[in-house]
């Protein structure tokens, strides 16, 4: 049996913790401070690594069309409207039952955000999953045809371009241009460190590290991913999250692959983690909202919060990975690997 590879589990791990840290902080009021922005600055290439590390990774892109998507559809479209489902019922819940307490939430309902985001109510973060089979069938399709894949070097462009065109596809599929960029990049990494000396890879590794580091300090843009939003510098933005995602994973597979406890775990199971994790900040949120208590600038509800988070999660994952319309996992006759 093929050895795991640590390495991307304990990326996965970092970039779950950071999310739910993130979103968490949000919730508590903090988004406006200074350091907020400073993690953000030097953290926000972390939701293009998923895109990266499928692309690095799969190899059931091609074949048949209709058992390719019936299986893309049964890992990540189901999850998708399962756990869009789970949210809305707790944040609808709390807002039906306790109408007097929640009016501020009344007020920015509206109709569009039914075909104009892949968002759900109660767990945004699921646009993901809905991106993620779309980037998976943009990508069967383009590998269909010889030397296609190139063409995913201008996505970049297109995504920027519509960024500009505040954003017009709806389900939020603008960034869905972005999301097969760097699956290629994944791929096309996967290829040169079969062909390259590990010698050669890790001081190309250090070297765009080091492109990173002095180039998010001088030449600073930021993509969100979730937004299709470039900020500051669009050139610095991509230029940036390329080195970040080859730099660092480059490195990490050079060096000794080791099990990191805790964040290993994490990035093993992280599907679990990444759709539960909200539903379960509104249901604290909510709750503390029914008994008049804000958690908004309270640090003692980030920290309580945080731990309810996690270990929820953590128990959640005995249970939630053995449904498969709630974890995506199946057992598989054809290899299509798990992002």
């Amino acid at each position: 049996m093929k050895e795991r590879n640590h390495a991307f589990d304990l990326l996965c791990g970092l970039c779950i913790l950071r999310m739910i840290m993130l979103h968490v902080i949000s919730m508590c009021g903090y988004r406006s401070e200074f350091w907020f922005a400073k993690v953000m600055a030097w953290s926000f290439f972390f939701m293009s690594f998923f895109f990266f590390k499928a692309g690095y990774f799969n190899k059931g892109v091609s074949g048949k069309t209709l058992p390719y998507l019936k299986d893309r559809i049964k890992r990540l479209l189901v999850p998708y409207f399962v756990w869009g489902a789970i949210g809305s019922i707790v944040f609808f819940s709390f807002l039906f039952i306790f109408p007097d307490d929640f009016q501020q939430y009344y007020k920015i309902l509206r109709w569009q955000h039914l075909w104009e985001d892949s968002h759900f109510w109660g767990n945004p973060p699921v646009w993901f999953l809905f991106s993620f089979f779309m980037a998976y069938v943009a990508v069967h399709f383009i590998n269909k045809v010889k030397f296609l894949p190139w063409i995913s070097v201008f996505f970049p462009f297109i995504s920027y371009y519509l960024w500009t065109q505040h954003n017009p596809l709806w389900m939020s599929l603008d960034n869905v241009f972005m999301g097969v960029f760097f699956f290629y990049l994944g791929r096309g990494w996967r290829w040169l460190q079969r062909r390259v000396p590990q010698g050669w890879l890790v001081l190309l590794s250090v070297l765009l590290i080091a492109e990173f580091v002095v180039g998010n300090r001088w030449w600073h843009g930021e993509y969100d991913m979730s937004l299709n939003k470039f900020v500051q510098h669009p050139w610095g933005a991509g230029v940036n999250t390329v080195c970040a995602l080859v730099g660092i994973s480059g490195l990490l597979l050079a060096l000794p692959q080791r099990r990191v406890p805790v964040i290993g775990y994490i990035g093993e199971h992280s599907m679990v983690y990444f759709v539960a994790h909200y539903p379960l900040i509104f249901l604290y949120c909510f709750t503390h909202r029914v008994f008049h208590h804000t958690v908004v600038h309270h640090w003692e509800d980030f920290i309580l919060m945080m731990a309810f988070v996690l270990i929820t999660c953590t128990w959640l994952v005995l249970y939630v990975e053995k449904i498969s319309y709630l974890s995506g996992r199946y057992k598989k006759k054809e290899v299509y690997l798990q992002p």
